[in-house]
């Protein structure tokens, strides 16, 4: 919330810092967002200064998005800020606890991911 930061942005921040430069498509699949709503984000992020769009070998259909260095700061401290509110939701629960927790975690969204795959399948 005292980021400043709208829905989605946080995540393509993230995204961002390990794939700076990364093509719009790409940034909307590994993110889970859908492109209309990517745009959205992106056109969010770029009137803050957070990013700069390009084309890269003249392809005008292709943007690619670039951190600028207010993006960066951004994004190092929404990690930082996230890091903070995971200590906290953390705090007590012992390491081994933790590992058991994110394992079961990961099933729960393994599961999740095949049941959308299968409505996706039946909706097609």
């Amino acid at each position: 919330k005292d980021t400043g930061l709208t829905l989605g942005q946080p995540k393509v921040l993230d995204f961002l810092r390990e794939k700076d430069g990364a093509a719009q498509k790409e940034i909307a699949a590994a993110c889970h967002i859908e492109p209309a709503s990517l745009t959205t984000i992106l056109n969010g992020m770029e009137e803050k200064g957070m990013i700069q769009r390009k084309s890269l070998n003249g392809n005008r259909r292709s943007w690619h998005i670039f951190l600028t260095d207010r993006g960066k700061e951004m994004a190092a401290a929404t990690e930082k800020r996230f890091e903070e509110l995971e200590a906290q939701a953390f705090a007590g629960i012992s390491g081994e606890e933790q590992r058991s927790f994110l394992k079961t975690f990961e099933k729960i969204y393994q599961n999740m991911e095949t049941l959308e795959g299968n409505t996706h399948d039946r909706k097609n």
